[in-house]
């Protein structure tokens, strides 16, 4: 790890819908963007950069991943214990709740069958059954602010510390006995979640208010 990367190729940058954008989801030519500051998410349509849907979370929504007809979403309440929240998309969030393991977790991704969750200061990704049973953890070599499933494997977006400015993108496949870690790129600021549309990636610039698509690597 560590090697020198050449950094990812941004395609474009758009507008986030609010102030300090944090989780960020892919369905089709829709993004679904949560914020840290005004605990609301909102359904972007990408190409247009308008807002189609927008909603008040039970609290600080993190990460989100698209289950079918629904979001997933990390929730996290007035003593910040994470909650896995389901939104039904059109209409509302829904009662039912599965608590993160230890109350804690930031991302989500899903493979067509599985729920994942990282957690960021353990430096791990688990793999979850429907009841929020933890299935198995899988270790990552550093802490992850960002997550998505394409074709299999994790993409991950990456940082040493909360103190470093060193965001990667890491490739970790996990169907093996051992998972492998491939690191692909250097990303230029400080990611906040990963998506992918079918074609490209998309992250947060929190702190520039910004949604960041960039080219697949390879």
């Amino acid at each position: 790890m560590h090697q020198t990367l050449s950094t990812i190729d941004e395609l474009l940058r758009i507008p986030a819908p609010c102030p300090a954008p944090i989780g960020l989801a892919c369905d089709g030519t829709d993004l679904w963007i949560g914020s840290f500051e005004t605990h609301r998410i909102y359904g972007l349509n990408a190409q247009r950069g308008t807002v189609f849907e927008e909603s008040k979370a039970p609290g600080r929504p993190y990460g989100l991943t698209v289950t079918g007809d629904a979001l997933r979403v990390v929730v996290g309440d007035e003593n910040d214990d994470r909650f896995i929240r389901r939104y039904i998309m059109g209409k509302d969030f829904k009662s039912d709740a599965i608590a993160c393991p230890d109350h804690t977790g930031s991302f989500l991704a899903y493979d067509g069958d599985r729920l994942y969750l990282s957690q960021r200061d353990h430096r791990c990704i688990l793999e979850l059954d429907q009841a929020g049973t933890v299935l198995r953890s899988i270790p990552v070599p550093a802490q992850i602010t960002g997550m998505v499933v394409v074709a299999g494997r994790f993409y991950l977006a990456t940082t040493e510390s909360r103190e470093s400015d060193d965001y990667r993108l890491l490739c970790l496949d996990a169907r093996k006995a051992e998972p492998e870690v491939v690191e692909l790129a250097s990303i230029g600021f400080a990611a906040r979640s990963l998506g992918f549309d079918g074609t490209k990636f998309w992250t947060n610039c929190r702190a520039e208010n910004q949604i960041v698509a960039f080219a697949k690597p390879g």
